[in-house]
């Protein structure tokens, strides 16, 4: 196995590679047009022979497209992949709608997800975030049952608060929390995160790259049909403040001889041994790259200067990160 560094998912949970493969953009959630499949495929089939075994998808990823893209590219591999799925959010021609974390609706929602994927068990099962429509003591309580009925090995958690946490981590022990986690969005450092480390909570972090702020390669303005002109992050005089903080990562990541995109991941990889960056790709050539950034070291006086340019309020406007 290439990539052998691990990180442990709750306090007597499994170990994991401490880079995870999203696998969402494999698929249309917004209306889109879908990735080329065999590309897709291919990519999780060389992510685990690159030894990443940690896969993340969703059950509302394409209407269950993702979850018979990633069954297809495990087959005959199950015991390789790590498999962690979403549930709960419901949309309707590309339109969010809402969420249903009914009881009922878990053990509907569990089954079609164990057939699309063409597996028995699902590795790390979560509600994609809580919307306080129903008790948390009957999302986790139904999904601890699922892991009685042999359906779920780990119950994770998604979108969340503090307060949230300890409280299904009392209900059943949460192995997981996937949570939005950039040099752009730090306000999980208040109490999110030190909370997960007191519980022995493994973190799953997505959106690394903050929608592609921290990628180096955005100019204002955006084009007229992109998807961020709804944030305020990506408006006007606030999308012109924040490529001018963009400018020293990118200053740092030609000394570094990286790329800002690398640069940005390695920061949330080392944050922590109980911090995971879950990077989203749908092509091979995605692969090295993201792979060489958890290699990255930091100088005592980098980590500093990051730190300092993108102190928490540094980012002007939001996304939906923001909580």
């Amino acid at each position: 196995m290439k990539n052998s560094t691990k990180i442990q998912l709750g306090q007597h949970g499994p170990f994991v590679t401490k880079l995870g493969l999203g696998c969402m953009r494999m698929s249309s959630i917004w209306g889109g047009v879908t990735p080329d499949e065999t590309e897709s495929i291919a990519t999780i089939r060389e992510a685990l022979d690159e030894g990443i075994n940690f896969l993340n998808t969703g059950d509302f990823y394409g209407a269950g497209h993702n979850e018979i893209l990633v069954g297809k590219a495990i087959k005959g591999r199950r015991d390789e992949a790590f498999i962690s799925v979403k549930f709960g959010a419901i949309f309707h021609n590309g339109h969010w709608l809402g969420m249903d974390l009914r009881p009922i609706a878990i053990k509907n929602f569990v089954n079609y997800s164990l057939t699309r994927l063409g597996i028995d068990t699902i590795d790390l099962y979560q509600p994609s975030r809580m919307d306080d429509s129903v008790p948390v003591e009957d999302i986790i309580g139904t999904v601890a049952d699922l892991i009685k009925e042999g359906k779920v090995r780990h119950i994770g958690v998604s979108e969340i608060t503090a307060d949230q946490l300890r409280l299904a981590n009392r209900i059943y022990p949460i192995s997981a929390l996937e949570i939005g986690y950039s040099l752009a969005d730090r306000q999980i450092e208040r109490e999110l995160l030190p909370t997960a480390r007191e519980l022995g909570i493994g973190v799953v972090t997505f959106a690394n790259t903050a929608e592609g702020l921290l990628t180096g390669e955005l100019t204002a303005p955006l084009a007229e049909n992109d998807y961020r002109n709804h944030f305020t992050r990506f408006q006007g005089e606030n999308l012109l403040h924040n490529l001018e903080k963009v400018e020293f990562l990118k200053q740092l990541a030609g000394q570094k001889g990286c790329t800002p995109t690398q640069l940005a991941i390695a920061w949330v990889n080392r944050q922590g041994d109980y911090i995971m960056p879950l990077v989203s790709m749908s092509r091979r050539s995605r692969l090295p790259e993201n792979i060489a950034a958890m290699d990255i070291v930091f100088t005592t006086e980098d980590m500093n200067s990051l730190n300092a340019t993108f102190a928490p309020g540094a980012i002007l406007g939001g996304t939906y990160l923001q909580r």
